[in-house]
């Protein structure tokens, strides 16, 4: 038995009394079934033979009552098995999801969804029917065959030798089986998982996908997914096909060895037409279970493939774990210091961050600029901890995050992505996801705040508005106020706003501009921004270049000394303004510097 799927057996310590009530069902049935060929080899000896038929209906009253007795036995093993089952499988899922949420950025940066829906899904399934059918039924069959060789061999000793000598080549053929089996099952669950991940990504880009009329594209994509999944399910079962002939080719020949020996042991006396009826009997009872677990092998298998890949993430270790002892961060000032951070992203062999630091005191307002894929959003990614520095540290109020518990840290800092994601519940749900006991007032003032109310007055029903999976009824500058209001809410001492108006009109970012003014008053705020009007009122621009903090100072300051901050800002000029910019900077027409 595979390893993984021995550690899956822990899941059932929970429902070790109906596991066990179960087994008693499968002993009580395994008894009916090997009972049986006994009292029929009675009712044919005494009864039939002799011509008692007071025998023959006792003999079939008590086989009447056995088969009863095996059917309430089959029923209790079913229900038992299938209770401890399933609850092993609400356990299996709820680990696993758990498991999920403890594991960092860095394992969600490179795991695909459809991945791991198919791993919390299908895989616990198939360890669900392991632990809930196969094993009973493996147990059964185990006591099964024990049981029918014993009785053989008391019953004729020569004519159970015959009988037993099919088995080495059943169970050569069942071993051949297993092996095959076993990494055709994995290949099958990872096929699978890839046919999910395209699904998905289908599904969320379908607007995509429309625009740019790649349904066509899209739609040999998934049937080159789905034809591989269907070539590795056929190969599944032409191993299935092919050994089970031979398993039955092998049982059929010791069925007939038998009848052909037993019938010479009746002529010569020394065996009577009942044992013979009975000790076939106790053949297909023999074979029963060798098929039993010809069939459960390969059950076994799919499910020894889903526990692998199952404990794949039960097993992952987070790259951000809490430290023994981490402390409780108290309340905060807000004073954030990047000491000597290098940083680079699990898998890559360069870093994203080289040597970086700054201080930003309290109540400070502080702008990250830079080219796209300069590293600002690592730099405002490292602060909450999404990521651990790989050289040097990052304080907050003196405290370095790595020491403090992740959940004080991050209650007190609010973070707006650049991807606003929102959840299919209400606006209200969504507002209110960081901090759920907040009043209605609470969150209406945080959409005020937001420049959120206007819209969401003109919602169907208001704050009770389903916005639909990942906010998909919303437009992007809608899902992006919710955002803000939902970081608002928690009234953070540290705020993150990462490029978090670049979906808004220039209009509502005015307007939204001057309400976070306010809110930021009291408040350290990192902002990654790509607007120069946001940039220009931060207390502090820290200019990012290929990882290196390459400037840093007021907008005023960098403007006359740093000829890339003076580019950046060029490029973001509103129509009809001019900056003054050093002489030096290789710009067209240096000095003034039009739209």
């Amino acid at each position: 038995m595979p390893q993984a799927l021995i550690r899956s057996l822990r899941f059932m310590r929970a429902y070790a009394g109906v596991a066990v009530a179960a087994v008693a069902a499968v002993l009580a049935g395994a008894a009916a079934d090997l009972a049986g060929p006994q009292l029929l080899r009675w009712v044919v000896d005494a009864g039939i033979a002799k011509g008692d038929l007071s025998v023959v209906w006792r003999g079939a009253g008590l086989l009447v009552g056995l088969a009863v007795a095996g059917a309430i036995a089959q029923f209790a093993q079913s229900f038992l098995s299938a209770k401890a089952s399933h609850g092993a499988a609400f356990d299996m899922r709820n680990e696993i999801f758990s498991k999920l949420q403890e594991l960092s950025f860095s394992y969600h940066d490179r795991a695909q969804t459809g991945n791991l829906i198919t791993r919390v899904t299908s895989d616990v399934d198939l360890v669900r029917d392991f632990v809930g059918g196969g094993l009973v039924n493996a147990i059964s069959a185990a006591l099964m065959l024990v049981g029918a060789v014993a009785l053989l061999l008391w019953m004729n000793w020569q004519l159970a030798l015959v009988a037993i000598a099919a088995i080495p080549a059943t169970l050569v053929v069942l071993f051949l089986f297993v092996g095959r089996l076993g990494p055709q099952s994995k290949l099958f669950q990872e096929r699978l998982s890839a046919l999910n991940s395209v699904l998905q990504e289908n599904i969320a880009g379908i607007r995509v996908v429309k625009a740019f009329a790649r349904e066509h594209f899209e739609t040999g994509r998934y049937r080159t997914a789905s034809e591989a999944l269907l070539q590795q399910g056929l190969e599944q079962r032409r191993t299935v096909a092919n050994a089970f002939p031979l398993m039955s080719l092998a049982g059929s020949l010791g069925i007939v060895a038998v009848t052909w020996v037993g019938a010479i042991q009746i002529t010569r006396g020394t065996l009577t037409v009942g044992g013979l009826v009975a000790f076939t009997a106790y053949i297909a009872l023999l074979l029963q279970p060798l098929f039993v677990i010809g069939f459960g092998a390969q059950a076994i298998a799919r499910a020894g493939a889903g526990a692998q890949r199952l404990f794949e993430v039960l097993d992952a270790v987070s790259e951000v774990a809490e430290r023994p002892g981490a402390e409780t961060l108290p309340p905060i000032r807000g004073r954030v210091e990047f000491q000597d951070v290098s940083f680079r992203y699990p898998g890559d062999d360069h870093d994203t961050l080289a040597r970086v630091s700054f201080v930003v005191e309290p109540d400070t307002t502080v702008a990250i600029v830079g080219a796209t894929g300069s590293g600002k959003s690592t730099v405002v990614s490292l602060v909450p901890r999404f990521y651990d520095v790989r050289e040097g540290a990052v304080r907050i109020d003196g405290h370095d995050v790595r020491d403090t518990t992740l959940s004080s840290l991050r209650s007190q800092i609010g973070f707006v992505m650049q991807d606003s994601v929102l959840f299919s519940g209400t606006v209200r749900e969504n507002i209110a996801y960081g901090r759920a006991s907040a009043t209605d007032a609470e969150v209406r003032a945080a959409a005020e705040a937001a420049q959120a109310a206007g819209f969401i007055a003109g919602l169907p029903e208001g704050y009770a508005t389903r916005v639909g999976e990942r906010g998909v009824k919303l437009s992007g500058g809608q899902r992006q106020r919710i955002a803000i209001a939902r970081a608002l809410l928690v009234d953070p001492r540290i705020l993150i706003m990462d490029d978090s108006t670049s979906s808004v009109d220039t209009e509502t970012e005015s307007s939204l501009r001057a309400a976070l003014e306010g809110l930021m008053a009291g408040r350290t705020t990192f902002v990654v921004a790509s607007r120069l009007s946001t940039v220009r009122r931060a207390d502090l621009i820290l200019l990012i270049e290929d990882g290196a903090l390459v400037a840093s100072g007021t907008h005023d300051e960098l403007l006359a000394e740093n000829c890339l901050y003076a580019e950046i800002a060029a490029s973001q000029l509103a129509g009809g303004e001019t900056l003054t910019v050093p002489e030096s900077c290789p710009m067209p027409d240096a000095g003034e510097v039009p739209s």
